[in-house]
């Protein structure tokens, strides 16, 4: 079962493949371009959260991390002093009841929640969003044999999901991937 115990589990006996160690270069590439220094970011499933990390580094302030897993939150609270505890948020996605946020990151959180709570995701995803917020990140342009988690999908399947939720929404394949991933991501911006 895909629950709290079971994520705490993966950190707590180092089972983290899906971690880059690192801000992955599209993820980077994004922010990079981003002039507003007070927007507020989520990241949701954040794990390790190296985009955290380089946003904290950039002077970003109102960067809010996610997580079921308390060890990962709680080794990047002990990494970065400086990052507000009350933007480590120990919870479940799905129920979080947050203000807006003007942007939401995709990094490795869609391909790990089962694929029937998709549909959901994108719903939760446009709630706590402002109006004309977006979504930015990474999906799996590949579908995996074995049972995941990762739990890939196709472009056409992610259309589904989002297009009636989302305003606008543009799923392209992804150019500057890592290594292991080039040719099998999607770059996502969807705009509430």
């Amino acid at each position: 079962m895909l629950d709290k115990n079971y994520w705490q589990d993966r950190y707590l006996n180092r089972q983290t493949a899906w971690d880059a160690g690192q801000i992955t270069p599209p993820i980077q590439t994004f922010f990079d371009q981003l002039e507003a220094r007070d927007c507020r970011i989520l990241i949701p499933g954040c794990g390790n959260a190296h985009e955290a990390a380089y946003l904290h580094n950039k002077g970003f302030h109102q960067v809010f991390l996610c997580d079921w897993a308390s060890k990962p939150l709680a080794n990047f609270a002990q990494q970065y002093p400086g990052f507000p505890e009350e933007h480590l948020i120990c919870a479940n996605f799905f129920e979080l009841n947050e203000q807006p946020f003007d942007y939401i990151i995709e990094q490795t959180f869609f391909c790990a929640i089962a694929p029937n709570k998709r549909g959901y995701y994108a719903e939760k995803t446009a709630e706590l969003l402002i109006e004309r917020g977006q979504l930015v990140g990474l999906l799996f342009d590949k579908v995996f044999e074995q049972e995941g988690p990762p739990f890939g999908g196709t472009k056409k399947e992610y259309h589904t999901y989002f297009d009636s939720i989302y305003s606008d929404v543009r799923i392209e394949p992804c150019y500057n991937s890592i290594g292991p991933r080039q040719g099998a991501e999607f770059f996502i911006l969807a705009t509430k």
